[in-house]
């Protein structure tokens, strides 16, 4: 089975482009970048709660704990958010919650979902509905051969081809070995290139 596509720059743009014109923008728009900037699993996105990202202040937190139930290797593990996914977290709930100060928010159940779906409010999506709504939006945004994995894959890849070691790659991705991780990277003509002129 061929690997989910790594998305270029202008694919990414292309995919918030069509998310901004739809219903829920600022929830797809978070959920993508978030994915594409965490280089967490579908899954692991999907069982997020509100209490997960808040801070009693009504703050974005910088790391997110996945519990074992969480994640795909029954292991937990820490999420490091950068400042630009806090920034997409705090945007989403300012809009889905309809206030600037998110406190209020903090009295309220956040044993709910972080992203919310139509049908399940408190619930949010599963894992499969939540691959499915991913393999919909790259479809309906006109790219193919991407899935719900690509965000996981393109956040390793372009890590890597920054420099980052395989050892934080490993650490990032909550893998067990390096060579796990080594097959989420991608190489492309242009790396190889750069690399070696490097020499």
């Amino acid at each position: 089975m061929p690997q989910a596509k790594v998305l270029n720059e202008k694919e990414i743009r292309r995919v918030l482009l069509h998310v901004a014109t739809k219903k829920h923008a600022a929830r797809n728009r978070a959920m993508f970048t978030v994915l594409n900037l965490s280089g967490m699993r579908v899954g692991e996105l999907a069982s997020l709660r509100l209490s997960d990202v808040l801070t009693s202040d009504g703050g974005i937190r910088e790391e997110i704990y996945l519990s074992a139930q969480m994640t795909k290797g029954s292991r937990g593990r820490t999420v490091v958010l950068s400042d630009k996914a806090q920034e997409e977290i705090k945007n989403y709930l300012q809009v889905r919650f309809k206030l600037k100060d998110l406190v209020p928010v903090t009295f309220t159940d956040t044993s709910r979902a972080l992203f919310s779906s139509q049908k399940h409010p408190d619930r949010g999506f599963t894992a499969s509905t939540l691959a499915q709504h991913f393999h919909y939006m790259y479809k309906n945004a006109g790219i193919a051969g991407a899935s719900s994995h690509s965000a996981r894959r393109g956040f390793l890849t372009s890590l890597s081809n920054k420099g980052v070691s395989v050892r934080v790659l490993m650490e990032l991705a909550g893998h067990s070995g390096p060579a796990v991780t080594m097959k989420y990277v991608d190489t492309n003509p242009q790396l190889l290139r750069a690399s070696v002129n490097l020499l």
